[in-house]
């Protein structure tokens, strides 16, 4: 059990975000996010539900969280998200002027940080590795059965 309030106790409702998306044959990452506390969002990726590209866990959060608050900016609030957000996603992020972005494990292959210049506003705080092993087993175990 994790500390309320705690990057992880946040983490795993992320990862709890991801599992429904392997359930439902997504790529599982899972995203929340957090404003004073409390969870304004929750989402999970549905691109092949949605037939949309663009429905990726951290847009949706995102859409979520601005209809919550009434508004664009997300300045105080932290996104939780399992894997390191693509570029997209990241441009998304830069827009909202998230304050603060947790992610679990990073993406070599698409994560934003691949991209020598910044992609997420200058005032956006960046933590990553939490719950890591628990997340990698989830996205390795679903690759795994998609490939067989």
């Amino acid at each position: 059990m994790h500390d309320l309030f705690s990057d992880e106790y946040f983490m795993q409702l992320a990862l709890s975000e991801a599992q429904i998306a392997a359930e439902a044959g997504e790529i599982p990452v899972g995203a929340i996010v957090v404003c004073q506390h409390r969870v304004i969002a929750k989402a999970y990726n549905q691109t092949e539900r949605l037939k949309d590209v663009t429905a990726h866990a951290e847009i949706l959060a995102i859409t979520s969280a601005s209809e919550y608050l009434g508004g664009k900016y997300l300045k105080d609030c932290t996104l939780y998200v399992t894997l390191e957000p693509c570029v997209m996603c990241a441009g998304a992020l830069y827009w909202s002027q998230i304050g603060r972005i947790v992610y679990g494990i990073s993406d070599p292959k698409r994560g934003f940080s691949t991209i020598k210049q910044p992609l997420l506003h200058p005032k956006t705080k960046v933590d990553f590795g939490v719950l890591e092993p628990e997340i990698t087993r989830l996205l390795k175990n679903f690759f795994l059965k998609l490939r067989t």
